[in-house]
């Protein structure tokens, strides 16, 4: 039944089945197909009991269904291909040459009707944005704005007034105070070793290098020498006193900054342990809170649905692809076989049919209808059509014989009632003088002569057109 598959060549026969046609040979690799010679199946994994028990079965009981199913689609693709040709096209064509402009007529309609639904649609859309902001956006951003803001900048605030105000006084009421009176008393305390120096050493040494050292001469040099190193030890000891004195100083204005950095210390201390103490224990609720939610959902949707997944639906999935896969190949080689059994089925049907009225019709054709139809159209329709063309000719004579008879009826009834027409008469014209004479040829053995000699055949041309030669209607003789 189908009219392209005449067109392939037949398949190969199996030696073993004669009746059935054998499904087109492919190369078997070892590895790349399975012990049924399937592509895509390894010799690793053999296929299951299920597959090899349903194969052959599920093959015959599908191959009696598809036969029916597949020579019934191969009749109706030929009545479509034939019902296309014939029909549908040509009432196709009909059609849009009729209806193309109410088509174009609905499009423009469509179109129009499109914009308008376009435009509704915008403003619905537009709508639906609008209250998108106004469910979706806006409270967070009123949340932003009125919650968070502010309980950020409270937070600021607080922290501003419990860490950064004390600080801050602390260190302008109490660190600088303390820190300037240090600076001050230890430069007093400098000023005093300085005087003291040039009180007690300065001075002395001067007024005695002065009253008894310069008057006395180089002599006492022994002498100055000692007293130099009295003074130098006495400096020292002086020396080791202030330095004693400014040392101790020193460790109290360190003790007494070490107290207050340690008090400081303390209380930022106390506010980070109980801010992190806080803090901990929220996130300890946060944390059990989700740690138990989550356990709730996984023992109560997460376990069920793995062990329904595992157990009841992967078996059960496996075994409908092991069915569908099957019956899609047994669907695939009984299309193919049903194929082969409707290519053969319409090639005898084509036979019968051309056995039984193509080759009657065409024998009529050739053996009776063609010499019957030569016979009537020598015997019959020959002689008719001659007959009729010499009626033809003969009726066009006589026709043409009355005509010429009625024209020169109507000449000479127009002549006898309005007289001859005036014939034109000829204007004699002089031959200007600016024309030239004609040239006279000499003969060979006689005179001149003024032109073509036409005894011995020589060419006779048009004489040349003068004023006294027209071919007008008027002149002419």
């Amino acid at each position: 039944m189908d009219l392209e598959k005449s067109s392939q060549p037949a398949p190969r026969e199996s030696p073993g089945l004669r009746g059935i046609p054998a499904q087109p040979e492919s190369p078997v690799v070892s590895g790349a197909h399975g012990a049924h010679g399937v592509p895509g199946r390894q010799d690793a994994a053999p296929e299951g009991c299920l597959a090899v028990a349903i194969r052959i079965p599920v093959r015959i009981v599908v191959l009696v269904l598809v036969v029916p199913v597949r020579m019934v689609w191969d009749a109706l693709v030929v009545g479509g291909r034939f019902l296309r040709d014939a029909l549908f096209r040509p009432l196709g064509r009909a059609f849009m040459w009729v209806f193309a402009p109410v088509g174009r007529a609905f499009v423009w309609l469509v179109e129009g009707i499109a914009t308008v639904v376009a435009w509704v649609l915008t403003g619905f859309g537009y709508a639906l944005a609008w209250l998108g902001k106004l469910v979706f956006v806006w409270p967070w951003v009123g949340l932003w704005r009125y919650v968070a803001l502010p309980l950020g900048r409270a937070l600021a605030w607080l922290g501003n007034v419990l860490l950064v105000v004390p600080a801050v006084w602390l260190y302008q009421r109490v660190l600088t105070p303390v820190g300037h009176g240090v600076v001050w008393a230890l430069r007093g305390i400098g000023a005093g070793c300085a005087w003291l120096w040039r009180v007690s050493v300065v001075a002395p040494a001067g007024w005695i290098y002065r009253a008894l050292l310069a008057p006395t001469g180089r002599g006492f040099a022994w002498a100055a020498l000692g007293l130099w190193g009295a003074i130098t030890w006495v400096g020292r000891g002086a020396w080791a006193g202030v330095t004693w004195a400014s040392r101790g100083l020193w460790a109290g204005v360190v003790w007494v900054a070490s107290g207050l950095w340690a008090g400081i210390t303390w209380i930022g201390a106390g506010l980070w342990a109980a801010m992190t103490w806080i803090g901990r224990g929220i996130w300890a609720g946060v944390t059990w809170t989700a740690m138990v939610v989550g356990t709730l959902l996984r023992w109560i949707f997460v376990v069920p649905a793995v062990a329904l997944w595992r157990w009841v639906l992967a078996p059960i999935g496996r075994g409908i692809a092991v069915v569908a896969r099957e019956i899609g190949e047994a669907l695939g080689h009984a299309w193919r076989v049903a194929g082969y059994i409707s290519l053969a089925v319409g090639r005898f049907l084509g036979r019968l049919f051309r056995w039984i009225f193509v080759e009657p019709v065409r024998w009529a054709y050739k053996c009776v209808l063609t010499p019957v139809g030569h016979l009537v159209r020598d015997a019959v329709w020959r002689p008719a059509a001659e007959a009729a063309r010499s009626v033809g000719r003969t009726t066009r004579q006589a026709l043409a014989s009355a005509r010429e008879t009625a024209r020169q009826t109507r000449a000479d009834i127009r002549r006898m009632l309005f007289g001859a027409s005036r014939e034109p008469e000829p204007v004699a014209l002089s031959k200007p003088r600016s024309e030239p004479e004609p040239v006279l040829l000499a003969k060979p053995g006689g005179g001149p002569r003024s032109g073509p000699d036409r005894s011995r055949g020589e060419p006779v041309g048009a004489e040349a057109r003068t004023l006294g030669s027209s071919t007008t209607a008027l002149t002419k003789d």
